[in-house]
């Protein structure tokens, strides 16, 4: 039974290609032409070329398909043309999905985000019934993959076997480009970090979030959604572990909100109106950061027997990967 998986280049897709191979599958990666392949290069598959705004070259990539993974997403936190936002996250979305129920595809795991998850008033751990608050779609890329979770229920309801999960913050290695959670390892480690904000995230290994995805294959309900999370940690505690993988101090200056929100402003004007390069304080991540994104993965560990590896061993694999590749950032 053949899989094809979108997104494989990127953090979180290689490292389920990597799950997928080792359990044998035969498996497709649908990739564009242009794409970094670092992540990939090694891993023995069939590479499709082709593009979420081309239905012709998804039709053509889901021949002989019985399952599919969509992990392919525009993850950006800025973005000059934010129309492709919304045209690779939510078109492309209905695009595949729509193709994949033509093809009479029999599972797909579709990957959402928390970030459609709704936030606890008083911080405690959300789950999968917390409704959104729209307030919390602060940036045009949680815009988009909310827009996007709700085409994937449309196509449920049109018939689609999809199962819906919500990854929190993978950490771990070969995330090359990096993500905005890898940025901060990055910069903690490049010194570039000289104080923290009063936030929280919820953190999960690399591996076990790509395992979840798989769990959620064999074992998910179609049409329903499933938090791949694992511990709450505040950026405090984050940054203190991370003092322990490496050595380095972490900042105990405590940065109040409204002079992070300043720095947003002013970088994403210069980067708007200016540089055109993306924001060395994204603003988009500073109203994220207002909030605490603590959730609850009990469901996922239910019903789909989510591992739950320690965070900290992921962190260290992370803070190990960027030492022998190094990034600038």
């Amino acid at each position: 039974m053949t899989t094809l998986l979108t997104g494989a280049t990127g953090f979180l897709g290689s490292a389920l290609a990597r799950e997928l191979l080792k359990e044998g599958r035969p498996l497709k990666l649908l990739i564009r032409e242009n794409a970094d392949t670092r992540n990939i290069d090694d891993l023995d598959c069939e590479v499709m070329y082709g593009d979420l705004r081309d239905r012709e070259s998804l039709k053509s990539a889901l021949v002989g398909c019985k399952t599919l993974y969509h992990t392919a997403a525009y993850y950006s936190l800025w973005s000059r043309d934010k129309k492709l936002i919304y045209d690779i996250n939510v078109q492309g979305t209905r695009n595949i999905l729509e193709s994949a129920l033509e093809a009479g595809v029999e599972k797909v795991v579709y990957t959402s985000t928390v970030g459609c998850i709704g936030l606890s008033e008083d911080g405690t751990p959300a789950n999968e019934d917390r409704p959104m608050n729209p307030a919390t779609l602060c940036n045009d890329y949680k815009l988009s993959k909310y827009q996007a979770e709700q085409v994937a229920h449309e196509l449920f309801g049109r018939g689609l076997p999809v199962v819906i999960v919500n990854p929190s913050t993978p950490v771990g290695p070969r995330d090359i480009k990096p993500t905005p959670t890898g940025k901060i390892i990055l910069d903690f480690m490049n010194r570039k970090m000289p104080a923290y904000i009063d936030t929280g995230l919820n953190l999960i290994d690399v591996a076990d979030c790509a395992r979840g995805h798989i769990l959620a294959e064999e074992k998910g309900r179609p049409g329903e959604r499933y938090i791949l999370g694992n511990k709450n940690m505040s950026l405090k505690e984050i940054l203190l572990a991370l003092e322990v993988l490496t050595g380095l101090k972490a900042p105990r200056i405590k940065m109040p909100y409204w002079v992070a929100y300043a720095a947003g402003l002013a970088c994403e004007w210069v980067s708007d109106s200016i540089t055109h390069q993306p924001p060395s304080v994204p603003l988009a991540g500073v109203k994220m950061a207002k909030y605490f994104m603590y959730f609850d993965a009990s469901k996922a560990v239910r019903e789909l027997g989510l591992p739950q590896n320690p965070v900290e061993n992921a962190l260290g694999q992370a803070v190990r990967w960027f030492k022998e590749n190094p990034i600038s950032s």
